[in-house]
This record gives C-alpha cells, structure tokens and sequence, in this order.
C-alpha cells in the first residue's frame, strides 16, 4: 500500500470535485461522500503506518520527471518515511472526526454543501504538503493550504470581520512565503535540486558555504513563521476564529499552523548544518510560547484562548525542533526533535478535542464570552467531562497524553537553563489559564441565567468525535512509556535513535508546576479565595497589556498598515492627479488643437475657397444683367464708358473733380445701369425691340 499512498491525498481532492459539480445541490450526499473518503484515507494511513513500522522506519520514495529548467529538474513524487507516517495519522483522524462533527455543527447553513468541499479541498492540500518528496512540490501544496484556509477561515463571508480575518490570514501567512521561497531558491541555486535525500547529502557534503546556508534556514524558517503563527506573524491566528469552529478545529490542529512546524522537521538534516539559524528557531519558538501564553491568562472569548494557547504550544515545537539543531554535541541524537514531533502528535488530538468542545459549548449558549457562561456542567456532562480531559492533557497531568510529550520538551529545554525556565512558566501559565477557562464555563453559578436554561447538550453525532479524541488525549502519549519509548524514538529517527530516559526530577518538577497552575486557577475561580477583579486592578498596567494582546495589531496598524496606507493613497493620488492628470490634459490639448484646425479649416481654408467662389458667383450674378440684349442699355453703357475715360484723360478734372464725389458718382452710373440691365432683362429681348422699333428676332414656336 505504501506506493500507493498518494491515493489517501486523491480521495478528498476527488470529494471536491465530486461535490462541486454534482452533489452541490444534495447536502447528504455531499457530506456523506465527504466523510467516507477522508475516513477511507485515515485507514490507509494505518496500513501505511503499519508497513513503515514492519520496514523499520525505512523510507520509501517515488516519483516521476516533468520538466528541466537550466540544471534544476522539477518532479511529482512521494516520500513515506516514518515523519510521513505519523503526519497522516494526524491529519486524517482529526479530519474525520472534524467531518462528522460538522454534520451537527452546519445543519441548516445555507452552504452545507460547499463548506464538506471545502474542507476537502483542505485535506487535499495538507497531505498533499504531508507527502511531497521535494521542496518545489511543498511550496505548491504549502500555497494550496494558504487559499483553502482563506476560503475556511471567511466562510461566512457575508460577517465584514470573518471577511477581514481571511484577508489578515491570507496577507499576514503571504509575507512568510516570500522569505519561504527566497530561501528555499537559494538552496536550490546551491544544491541544483529540490529534491530531499539530494539537497540533505549535498548540504552534508558542503555545497552551501556556512554563510549562505543560515541567511536561506533563516528564509526558510520565515515561512513557518507566517503558517505556524510564530513572532511578529502571529497576529491572524486569534481573528482566524471568525471561521465555522470546526475550521478552528482543523486548522489548529491538523492542517495549516501544524505545516510549519512540519516544514521545521522535515528540514531538521539541513537545519543541524547551521547553529546560528537553529537558535534563530528556537528563540523565536520560545518568545511566541511566552507572549501566547500570557495573553491567554486574561482572554475572555473562549476561542481566543484556546487560540493563544495553539500559538504557545506551537512555540513549544518550533523551540525544540530548534534546540535539535543547536545541540551540535548531541547531533541527530538530540532530543529536541524527538519532543517536537512527538508534542505535534499528542497536541492535534486535545487541541482538536478543546475546539470542537469549545464549538460544542457554543452551539448550546449562542456566546463565546465565558462571562456570560458558567454551571454549564450539569447540562452537558459529555461536553465538559471531554474538555477536562483534554485541559489535563495540554495542561500536562499524568497519565494524559499531553504529559508525556511535554515532559520531553521539558527534558530537552534541561541543557538550557534559561529556555528550561521559560519552558517551565509557560507550563504553569497554560495549566493556569486552561482550568480557567473550564472553571468559568463549566463550574459555578451561572452568570447568564437566559443562556444557561437555554443550554443543552449537543446531539451525538457532535459528542462521538468528543468521546474519541478524549480517548486519544489520554492513551496517544503512552507511546512515550519508558518501555515504549525506544521503539517510538527509532520509529521518528529513522533507525538513528534518541534513547530516552526518564528523568524523574524534571517530571516531578513540571507536574507540580502545573498542579500549581491548576490550584491557582481553582482558589480564583472557584473557591473565590483570591479576587480576580482586585488582582486586575492592583496590575492593572499589566493586566491591560495583556488584555490587548501587547497591542500588536494597534503597532502593525501605526507602522505598518497605516503607512501602507498613506502610500497607497498618494500613489492612487499621484496617479489619478498626476499620471491621468497628465494623460487627460494631452487629451483635452488634443481635442482643443483639433477643435483649433478644425475652425480654421472649416472659417479660414474653406472659407477661403469658399468665400473665392462665392464673390465670383455674387459677380457673376451681377454680370449676367450686362448680357441684357437692349441695344439702348448697351449705348448707354458705351457713353457712361466715354465719360469715365473721358475724366481720367484731362487731368483738369482729375484735379478739380473731388474724389469722393466722383467715385460715389461712378458707384451710382453702376448702379444706374445694373438696374436698367435688369429691367431690360425682365421685359425680355423681344418687347425691348419691339419698344425701340429695331428689328426683332421671331421666337420659334
């Protein structure tokens, strides 16, 4: 089955399309065919995982060529090794249990149908990344993975907020795919390959110079940054909560923020080349687990919370996959991967566990401000006891599976004293603000009396899925059993094992820091011994700091989006007053010279040919009363002619004669004979003659 396991990524990718081309219109069908493939998928990949394990963690790899461009070759293919294994069970349990869940959760959504495809076409994607035999095809599957949460995350496009977090989600994860790509073409440009077995042996073997191989792991990184929500680009996770709790479910567990922490493992050979970058990682893992896991303390919506504790615990993995590299003593057997992988397996089954609890809640009060919960308990036993489970879990109580992993991150952080006291605070603050969040919606009095008599537990096919991955946050850690745990470590390290040995200092240590955690939550919140609205107040300054999240969006809004802004703007100015401003001013120049050549054309040059013909038509009218054919009219004609020659020969007169006068005489004798012509013209040639006694000319008849 293993050479087959690109099918478990085909069968979701074929409910997408099934459903959006014939099953849009069939809400049962659709959600029926949806579940069955990705729970079809989740028993394939037990058969996968059972074949690595019968292989001994060997990996298998098969691909196929496409294309060649300069010395890089570009391929389609499949790598299964042990990491793989374990990924798809994550991937596909929690999806499934996502699905099914959902049923409950969507009925009566207008767009039932097209959520179930969605949510396929995001499986799709996360196995596809799970899969990838090389780095090219990661980047194509990471991108995929970045569209289809868009989509989840503003499903309910028509809510400007659950718009605008879909935007912050798509924008904010796009800047760490931009170091994501730079880095991941550096080390392409060095190695000539994306694929992974032959960038591991080259960079090995020295093809990157120390140099050039941090500045690209740090590049690298970047991109985890922005999918697993890590410092600066942690700010769209807690607003992606806009989305359908069921999308929370997944993304926090099994899909997106969980594929940079992956990216981080998959790339830990290359990684343990540089010290510098794999401190880079884990400093950046440890102050996200901080800064996550204060801001949850004082959260009131109850999705926000276990949003922050997602960013803190992911801070917990990227930390220990970075103290993996950076312990060049150890080497390959660090326990810093060890950990990480193993916190990323138990973290997808409580953390899927807490939102779809979180959803369950929700779905029966209509809220998600735990102030307006509380006594929720009674009502919904399933709902609250599952959601203790998998508070124990995260919180990392004995024997739960959150335990076990985090013990060993706990273990790993032990060769740094300074990560291995942060570690330790975050351990207690996310006990803290976990049993928090349970004390105040589960226990007490209730504080919204409307809400509470409306609450009702959840139908089954919502508390199925809850009673399963309680199961799995309580017995997925055991694989961490001392006499288990060899086996596992073989099982992740591909025959090079990390032996793990229990430290009974360090576990006695972190359990009574989270028994401290949970005691402190349980004297404010339900014993009512400490005043929680007085400790606020007597840290204040504190309190709101945290409250507002160490204002990060208002810093990103003063220096990033507002400049931005201002930019846009006056480029849209400068362009619109500017750029058109001077486009439209060329036309409007334009159409005025044409309207110039055009009147000049039209009153100048014709009127010029015009005006020509018009004064020898006007002329010509006149002339033509000459040809009047009276003899009388041509005589006198003849003696006004004498007359006139007859003034301008004896310069007497020319001298005597006043200009003027003589020329208003001449105008007049002009005058004179045209309107004689005329008459002569209107009585005709014949009466003329007949009237003069001359000879007449006989008309035809």
């Amino acid at each position: 089955m293993t050479e087959y396991a690109y099918i478990i990524a085909l069968l979701p990718a074929l409910s997408f399309v099934l459903i959006v081309f014939f099953l849009r219109f069939k809400e049962f069908l659709a959600a029926g065919f949806s579940i069955a493939m990705i729970v079809i998928g989740w028993i394939l990949s037990i058969v996968v995982l059972a074949e690595t394990l019968g292989r001994g963690g060997e990996a298998y790899e098969g691909f196929f060529h496409i294309t060649s461009f300069a010395s890089l070759n570009f391929e389609f293919g499949i790598l299964v090794d042990p990491l793989t294994a374990m990924m798809l069970i994550v991937v596909t349990t929690v999806a499934s249990c996502v699905q099914i869940y959902s049923i409950g959760y969507m009925k009566g959504d207008p767009r039932f149908s097209r959520f179930f495809a969605y949510l396929s076409l995001f499986c799709f994607s996360m196995l596809g990344l799970v899969l990838a035999n090389n780095f090219f095809m990661i980047f194509i599957f990471w991108e995929l993975v970045g569209l289809t949460s868009y989509l989840l995350i503003g499903f309910w496009f028509e809510k400007k907020v659950a718009a605008d977090a879909g935007k912050k989600a798509f924008i904010t994860t796009r800047i760490g795919d931009l170091g994501f790509i730079i880095g991941l073409l550096m080390i392409a440009t060095y190695t000539g390959t994306f694929n992974y077995g032959e960038v591991f042996s080259r960079v090995a073997g020295g093809a990157i110079p120390a140099g050039a191989l941090t500045v690209a792991l740090v590049f690298l990184f970047g991109g985890a940054i922005g999918k697993s929500a890590q410092f600066p680009l942690h700010v769209w996770l807690p607003d992606a909560m806009e989305g359908p709790t069921p999308v929370s479910a997944l993304i926090h567990a099994a899909t997106m923020v969980v594929a940079g922490v992956y990216l981080v493992a998959r790339a830990m050979p290359i990684f343990s080349g540089s010290a510098e970058a794999s401190l880079v990682v884990a400093t950046i893992g440890i102050i996200t687990s901080l800064l996550a896991a204060s801001i949850g303390l004082v959260q009131n919506d109850i999705k926000r919370v276990l949003a922050y504790s997602t960013v803190s615990q992911l801070g917990y993995m990227i930390m220990a996959l970075g103290l993996y590299g950076h312990d060049t003593a150890l080497g390959h057997h660090s326990p810093g991967y060890y950990a990480g992988t193993f916190h990323l397996m138990t973290h997808a089954f409580f953390k899927g566990l807490l939102f779809l609890g979180a959803g369950s809640v929700i779905h029966a009060v209509h809220t998600n401000d735990i102030q307006e919960m509380g006594g929720l308990a009674p009502k919904m036993k399933t709902t609250a006891l599952t959601f203790m489970i998998a508070s124990l879990s995260i919180a990392g109580i004995f024997p739960f599976a959150g335990f076990w992993s985090k013990d060993e991150i706990v273990a790993a952080a032990s060769y740094h004293p300074v990560f291995l006291v942060l570690t330790l605070a975050v351990a207690f603050m996310t006990a803290f603000y976990m049993w928090r969040l349970c004390f105040l919606t589960f226990f007490g009095k209730p504080r919204d009396q409307h809400r509470f008599d409306h609450a009702h537990e959840s139908p089954r096919v919502m508390t199925w899925p809850l009673v399963f991955l309680a199961v799995l946050s309580v017995v997925a850690g055991w694989v961490g059993l001392p006499w288990l745990s060899q086996g596992f470590a073989s099982f992740v390290f591909h025959g090079e094992a990390y032996h793990p040995h229990a430290n009974w200092l360090l576990m006695a240590i972190s359990t009574v820091v989270a028994v401290a955690g949970i005691g402190l939550a349980w004297l404010i919140y339900y014993k009512k011994k400490i005043s929680a609205d007085r400790l606020a107040e007597r840290f204040r300054p504190i309190y709101t700091l945290l409250y507002n999240k160490y204002y990060f969006d208002e810093l990103y809004d003063l220096i990033i989006v507002r400049p931005v802004l201002a930019f846009a703007t006056f480029m849209w100015s400068f362009d619109n007053w500017v750029i058109d401003g001077l486009v439209n001013g060329i036309a409007k120049l334009t159409i005025l010279w044409s309207d110039l050549k055009l009147w000049f054309d039209t009153w100048i040059v014709d009127g010029a040919v015009n005006g020509a013909g018009w004064i020898v038509q006007q002329g010509s009218a006149l002339l033509r009363f000459v040809q009047a054919g009276a003899v009388q009219f041509y005589a006198l004609f003849l003696l006004v002619a004498m007359v006139l020659l007859a003034l301008v020969k004896f310069e007497v007169v020319m001298v005597t004669v006043d200009w003027p006068v003589l020329s208003v005489i001449m105008l007049a004798g002009i005058a004179l004979l045209v309107l004689v012509s005329r008459t002569a013209h209107r009585a005709g040639p014949a009466e003329a003659t007949a009237d003069t006694g001359s000879v007449g000319v006989e008309k035809e008849e």
